[in-house]
């Protein structure tokens, strides 16, 4: 029996050995190597240049295979080429395996690329040697002072600009109020009203004589509760105000017009909202 297992083994190998065969290889250069060195290893194809291509990544811990490719040479042989990155620092000068590797061949016998020694160092010794500049560690080196005095000064020109910016634009809306509350009507009325210190009974007509005059100077004529659609033509912008004109001019016509006693008191009617809202939609009209 035990005979016999060996007997099916040898044939096993036989059978493997005849299946397989040792590739010409070109190898890389076996020394002077670091991190981050690439290794190129050349493999001689059959004829026919067919072979599974091998797969890439990590080879162990020293390596990692990149893309394999094939190239003819003059003699138009077909070689696959294959890089090996160093991907690890050795401690000290260290001998490496470029691993072996196997490639089936369709319809042939297998290549077999053995391993191949090469030799690691580190980029630098462990321990520095202590003589002159050359110690374990250095001081720290101190930073480079910025100049802030260009900064100091560009911040002071942007808000000085920014000052004057904001100078001029309150300059421009004090000037435009004051020029709106000499030429719109209803801005000099408005203005006219807010000034108004007086609480008694003439202080309230006057307000009503100025919204009186600003309405008759937008319309260019005088207006009452029957000539409104002049002033709406002469001022369309009035027109979504039409049901509060006619009942200041309600109001207006009772206060001085009545000779009994109003049924309704000027507080349920707020002239200065009035006025305001007329105000602000003729200077929306003049921009």
């Amino acid at each position: 029996m035990r005979f016999f297992a060996r007997g099916l083994a040898a044939i096993t190998l036989c059978s493997i050995a005849l299946t397989m065969q040792a590739a010409t290889v070109e190898q890389p250069r076996a020394f002077g190597h670091v991190i981050g060195d690439v290794l190129t290893q050349r493999i001689l194809l059959p004829s026919k240049g067919n072979v599974a291509m091998p797969s890439t990544g990590r080879a162990g811990v020293w390596f990692e295979r990149r893309n394999p490719r094939i190239e003819h040479d003059a003699q138009g042989r077909a070689w696959l080429t294959i890089d090996y990155q160093i991907t690890n620092a050795p401690q000290a000068l260290t001998t490496v395996m470029l691993p072996s590797l196997t490639l089936n061949v369709p319809g042939g016998s297998a290549l077999q690329v053995p391993e191949w020694p090469v030799s690691v160092s580190p980029l630098t010794p462990q321990t520095a040697f202590s003589t002159g500049d050359l110690q374990a560690l250095r001081p720290d080196r101190q930073a480079w002072v910025v100049g802030t005095a260009p900064l100091r000064r560009q911040m002071t020109w942007t808000l000085g600009v920014l000052a004057l910016t904001l100078l001029a634009w309150f300059g421009w809306w004090q000037w435009r109020n004051r020029r709106d509350a000499e030429r719109l009507p209803f801005a000099r009325a408005w203005n006219e009203m807010r000034g108004s210190k007086d609480d008694g009974k003439n202080s309230g007509a006057r307000d009503w004589l100025c919204l009186h005059r600003a309405l008759n100077e937008t319309a260019g004529q005088v207006v009452h509760a029957g000539t409104l659609a002049a002033l709406f033509a002469k001022a369309p912008y009035l027109r979504p105000m039409h049901a509060q004109l006619e009942r200041f001019y309600q109001h207006s016509g009772e206060r001085f017009f009545a000779s009994r006693e109003l049924p309704l008191s000027d507080a349920e009617f707020s002239l200065p909202d009035l006025c305001r809202s007329l105000y602000r939609a003729q200077r929306r009209q003049q921009r």
